[in-house]
Formats: C-alpha cells, structure tokens, sequence
C-alpha cells in the first residue's frame, strides 16, 4: 500500500515537472517569435536601404562606401557599383553578428549569476532602443548606431536556450530546442513578408522603412512586457554561481576565437566537465560553427542574388523568405521535435549531406524554378542541423553552466555569421572581377576552400584531388559537406 502510494506521488511530482517544463516551452517560443517577427522585417529592405542611402548622398555612407571601393579593388572586384552594395551589405551583417559574438557569452555568464529572468528583459530594453533609432534615423550614421545596439542586444536568442537547458528531462529539452527552430522558422516566414508589404505601401513624402521600424518597435515593446508578466526564474538561486566575477574570471576564454573553440570557459572551478565530455563539446561546436559558416554566407548574400540575378523586388524577397520560412516550419513542427533524444547526431549528418545539391542549384539557377528546388534543399537542412545540435549541447555542464554553455554555441554562430557574409561576398564578387560569368557556384559555396577548420581525426579523401576551375569548386563544395557528416560520425559512431 505504502509503495503504491509512493508511485502515485512520484508519478503525480512528474507530471507537475512536465506541465511546468511545457508552459516554460510555450512562454519562451512566444517571446522568441515576437522578438524574431520584429527582426526579420528589415531582411528584404537591406538593399533598398543601401540604395536609399547612396541616391541621398550621406557622407558617411560615402565615405565608408570609398573604403569598400578601395578594398574591393583590392580583392579584384568589378568596379560596377551593383557589386560593391553586396559586399557593403556583408559587412554591415558581419559587423551585427561580430557584436553578437562579444555579447552573447557575456550576457550569458551574467545569467548564470543573476538569472536568465532579469537579464533577459535588459536585452529586450536594448532592442527597443535599436529599433526606435532605426525609426528616427534619416542618416546612415543612425542607420548603423541601430544595428550597433541591436547586435549588442541579441544575446537574448543565447538566453533562450539556456532557459530551454535549464529543463531537467532530455525530452523537454530536445523539444524545446525544436520549438526554438519553429520561433526562427515562423519570424523568418512571416516579418520578411510584412516588412516588404510595408515598404509597398508608404505614403507619398514617408521614407519607406518608417513603417516597418515602427511595427519592429513596437514588437520590442510587447516583447518586453510578455517577458515581464509571464517568463518565470527557471534557474534557482542555489544552482547559480557565487558572483558575476566568477563568471568574468575568464573574460579571455569568453571573447578569445581559440578558446571558444575549445570551451575552455567550462573547465574551470570543481564542475569542469570530463575529458570525455569536453572534447564532445569540441567536435558540437565545431560543426556548429562550419555548418553556420556555409549558411550564413548564403543567407546574408541572398537576396543580394536575387535582386541582381533576377531582377526580385522586396515583395518578391518577401515571398522568397516566406517560402523558405514555412517549409522551415513545417518540417520543424512535424518532425525535428519529434526526433527522439540520442538520434539527433545521426539525423544532422544526413541534412548536412543535403546542403551539396542545394549549393550546386541555387548556384547554377539560371530560372526561378531550378532556385526554388535548391532552396527546398536548403531549408529542409536549415530546420534540422541547429536546433538537433543546440539539444545535444544543452545537456552538457552543470545547471550553474548552463548559460556560459550555449552563450559559447551562440557566440560561435555569431563568429560564423560574422566571417560568412563578407568573405561569401568578396568570393561572389571577386570571381566576377577575374572574368567568370553567373550564373555560377553560389556565393557560399565558394567559400568552401578558404574553411580551415574540419573536425578532428576526420580524412577526405576525395579533397586531396587536383581539381580546377568549377569543377574543382564543385568538388570543394562537396567535400566540406561531407566533412561535416564524416567528423560528427567518427566521434560520435
């Protein structure tokens, strides 16, 4: 009888758990869509922007556009000034991510002290001040001390999947991760779209971003007050570490590239996790960081692509978005959060291997429809590979490690999307400088043979062969897909 009761107890202590674990998920997936509905508006506006700010004649951009020129001339770039704007845009995204690269494990290893609850609602004060800058700004100067303000204040995304670490089942994480993907999924699916249907609709003597920097503030705003009201403390005061300096002891193993690589933030104190556990955490974030390396470049030169290649307006970029957002969404929603707990490895390395023909397709897409089968592709890999390795991850270190964890995943990501969009646009572009005709190999795909990174003890064989011209880029291409697939199962088979 006594044993009988115990069970029930135990079972009724579980349920509680997963009920709390579920409304936790729930919250957090709302704030983050929120948040990302009002990031993602500006995405088909950026070359609009650019353009908007070359035919005013705003001396900082001019003067910062003089430095592209001279750097573009460099690299062997054309001097037509279409080339340029893509290479101006990559270094504006790679300036928004750099910043996000210093600030996420920061904000992270705060939280570890304070707790994600207060420190998450200082990020969210801080996208409201981009966003209002943005919706004031009439020179490039404030355009750009926006984007400054919102890298630094994206650290938010990192404390959001520390928030999903804190969970103590292996299901709930691994579903939260999944839902994170979805948030992503759906911001990225709908904000483009309302972002370019806004600019369609300025009025006469409006600038045309007013609209959507307003709409972006005021999901800030929201934001802000649904974290407020409903986002509960999930890491406990007794599981937090003893003082924001403990969490700074290591400022260098926060902000160092090297260190990040080898996670050397979490092998201080008495919970430094085994040797074993740490180089799993090596092998993570390095395919972390070349799978987003690879997506990012495309990401970022994207829309660049298509409104040269084929002529898309920011309506067309909208519903390209839009396209590649919900198949996101559907196959996050129906099947990544449904990958059981332990198979996840296994699942990222087949998505992985479908980045090859992607690559090659919207390279070589020489009509809508062929662009449209590259980006399916694309986005089938997009909804897999980070929110099945965020879950892995997420389950290493201790819970008073949990945000300087996924603050150094996120902080590698950063790194990756700071270095993916200029480089992705100096290689674009600079092989059109040498007398190569589009449509070509896509701009992050020819990234691929500057990569110096590949995960430890993994071989291709195949990438030792003398290649040239796009063949050889092809090959390239291929083999970094594969050495990602390869690394992750030699370490992890």
């Amino acid at each position: 009888m006594a044993l009988r009761e115990g069970e029930a107890s135990s079972s009724s202590a579980d349920d509680k758990q997963e009920q709390n674990c579920s409304r936790v998920i729930t919250i957090v997936f709302l704030a983050l869509l929120i948040d990302l509905l009002g990031f993602a508006l500006i995405l088909p506006l950026f070359p609009s922007i650019l353009d908007y700010y070359s035919q005013t004649e705003d001396g900082l951009y001019l003067s910062l556009q003089r430095g592209v020129d001279w750097f573009a001339a460099m690299v062997g770039m054309p001097p037509e000034r279409k080339y340029n704007s893509v290479l101006f845009g990559g270094l504006i995204g790679s300036m928004f991510s750099i910043l996000q690269f210093f600030s996420s494990p920061l904000t992270g290893a705060v939280s570890d002290c304070l707790g994600r609850r207060p420190v998450i609602l200082m990020t969210a004060m801080g996208l409201i001040a981009s966003y209002a800058l943005w919706a004031a700004s009439r020179s490039f100067g404030v355009f750009l001390l926006s984007r400054m303000v919102g890298g630094i204040s994206k650290g938010n995304v990192s404390l959001c999947t520390a928030i999903i670490a804190d969970l103590h089942s292996p299901k709930a994480r691994s579903k939260g991760m999944a839902m994170i993907g979805v948030a992503f999924s759906l911001g990225f699916t709908l904000g483009p779209m309302i972002g370019a249907y806004l600019a369609m609709e300025t009025e006469k003597g409006e600038v045309f971003y007013l609209r959507s920097a307003l709409l972006a503030l005021t999901f800030a705003a929201a934001d802000l007050i649904f974290i407020f009201f409903l986002l509960p403390e999930t890491l406990p005061k007794e599981k937090r570490v003893s003082s924001v300096t403990t969490g700074f002891q290591a400022a260098a193993d926060l902000l160092s590239p090297m260190a990040l690589f080898r996670f050397s933030a979490v092998t201080q104190g008495k919970e430094a996790p085994s040797d074993q556990n740490l180089q799993n955490l090596k092998i993570l974030g390095l395919a972390y960081f070349l799978y987003l390396f690879l997506f990012s470049g495309l990401e970022y030169t994207l829309s660049f692509l298509t409104h040269q290649r084929f002529q898309f307006s920011s309506m067309q970029q909208g519903k390209m978005f839009f396209f590649i957002g919900i198949t996101m969404a559907v196959i996050q929603g129906g099947y990544a959060r449904r990958i059981k707990p332990g198979n996840e490895i296994r699942v990222v390395k087949r998505a992985v291997l479908l980045l090859i023909p992607a690559f090659l397709l919207i390279g070589w897409a020489a009509n809508v429809t062929l662009l449209s089968a590259g980006l399916l592709l694309y986005s089938f890999a997009a909804a897999i590979v980070i929110p099945c390795l965020s879950a892995v991850v997420s389950g290493y270190g201790s819970a008073s490690q949990k945000g300087r964890v996924m603050g150094i995943l996120r902080s590698l990501g950063a790194l990756a999307r700071a270095l993916g969009p200029v480089l992705s646009a100096t290689a674009d572009e600079g092989g059109v400088g040498r007398g190569r005709k589009k449509p070509e190999l896509s701009p992050a795909a020819k990234d691929l043979p500057t990569t110096q990174f590949s995960p430890p003890e993994s071989t291709d064989q195949t990438g030792r062969r003398g290649c040239s011209g796009r063949r050889g880029a092809m090959t390239t291409c291929s083999n970094s897909g594969l050495q990602i697939s390869c690394g992750l199962h030699k370490h992890f088979s």
